[in-house]
């Protein structure tokens, strides 16, 4: 949310939450205490901020100049952090403690650079100085209500915690920049996690699956190599059921390599490999996959692989959840291109009651597509039917037929 749409809604929010607490509650005296405070905190800060910021400015053209004015600017972005777990604590204020100030080289010129540039910094001086004419008022106005006023005083502290808190979500409210930051360290930790548990899963399924029967038909052709001469006919039938395990050891390394990224995926594309997935899913009535990613001029229009593979994937762990959970008649895929998104919406008439609990199936899919810039969407009512519908960033290919 954006920091004016935040503070749009603060006075809202707050009239919301104080209307569920004792007018003479704690929490009020809380807020008087804190609006109190306002004044020596916004005379400290503003001496602190226009001191050192005037003689950063000053000496900017010397070589101490500017390392003050970065030090200058560090120091208020300290106490924007003082200000915003104040208003967490006190204002029920949702907003959190940005990412530290990204240094782009080290040393003392890269802290210089890197708190100049941050506008996080400037805003937490322009809060500093705002503070203390608000520190005044806030101080002057909470006092006088505190000694004759208490008939008014509950509802004036609501309205000036409202306005603290605005000032704090407007001001110092980490940028798009940091939030964004942030989110993808989250996703670059869930596609890490995601991967290191796929390579769990393919060492597990080799080593038990594939791996221990290769071991086992070793071990067959060499019993039956000895018995070849004294038991021609023994040697026969153990060289007969080796091939059957050969087949199935063929069959586990396809499967795997399936599940690895399938060779029609990559030839194919989508529609091929889909279907090849509904062909396979055990809904009784079967599945029905209908994909339109052909242009006007009847090319097909791929988007990147790694985005088609994110897509295969999801929508063949989606068809192995109905078959297994939804006791569904049927379940459709459809496939489309919606301008620079990629759409998929998987649906069944199953009993429902799907969502993506912490830890399920689904909240890895979730997971997944969000690392991605994705979108994941599960509507699954008691009763049925379940619609599970993705976006997905379009990123062109364009294959002909």
């Amino acid at each position: 949310m954006k920091p004016l749409h935040r503070a749009a809604g603060a006075i809202k929010e707050q009239d919301a939450r104080s209307e569920r607490d004792p007018l003479y509650g704690a929490r009020m005296w809380k807020q008087v205490g804190q609006l109190m405070l306002n004044l020596p905190i916004g005379i400290a800060g503003f001496v602190f901020t226009i001191a050192l910021l005037s003689i950063g400015l000053a000496l900017s053209i010397t070589v101490v100049g500017l390392p003050l004015l970065a030090a200058g600017l560090a120091g208020c972005r300290g106490l924007g952090s003082v200000a915003r777990r104040r208003a967490r604590a006190v204002h029920g204020s949702e907003v959190h403690e940005p990412e530290p100030v990204h240094r782009s080289r080290p040393g003392a010129t890269g802290y210089a650079i890197a708190h100049l540039t941050d506008a996080l910094s400037w805003r937490s001086a322009l809060y500093n100085v705002l503070l203390l004419p608000w520190g005044v008022l806030s101080f002057a106005v909470t006092l006088v209500c505190v000694i004759v006023g208490w008939p008014v005083l509950p509802w004036v502290v609501r309205f000036e915690g409202a306005v603290d808190r605005m000032l704090v979500e407007t001001l110092l409210y980490p940028g798009a920049l940091s939030e964004r930051v942030r989110e993808l360290e989250d996703d670059r930790g869930t596609v890490v996690d995601t991967a290191a548990a796929d390579l769990r899963r393919i060492e597990r399924d080799l080593h038990d699956g594939a791996q221990a029967r290769l071991v086992a038909l070793a071990m067959d052709l060499g019993l039956a190599k000895e018995k070849l001469e004294e038991d021609p006919v023994a040697a026969a039938k153990m060289v007969d059921n080796a091939h059957g395990e050969v087949k199935l050891a063929l069959q586990e390394l396809r499967d795997l390599a399936r599940g690895i990224h399938p060779a029609v995926l990559t030839d194919r594309g989508l529609d091929a490999a889909l279907s090849a997935v509904a062909a396979r899913c055990t809904v009784p009535g079967g599945v029905k996959v209908h994909v339109g990613l052909k242009n006007d001029r009847g090319e097909v229009e791929r988007p990147d692989s790694a985005v088609e593979g994110i897509a295969y994937f999801t929508v063949s762990e989606l068809l192995t959840n109905v078959s297994k959970h939804a006791g569904a008649r049927t379940a459709t895929v459809d496939v489309w291109r919606a301008g620079d998104q990629l759409m998929l919406l998987v649906q069944d008439d199953g009993k429902g009651g799907a969502a993506p609990y912490p830890g399920s199936g689904l909240a890895g899919l979730a997971d997944r597509i969000r690392a991605v810039d994705g979108v994941f969407l599960v509507e699954s009512p008691h009763g049925g039917p379940t619609t599970v519908t993705i976006e997905l960033p379009w990123r062109t290919r364009t294959a002909r037929r």
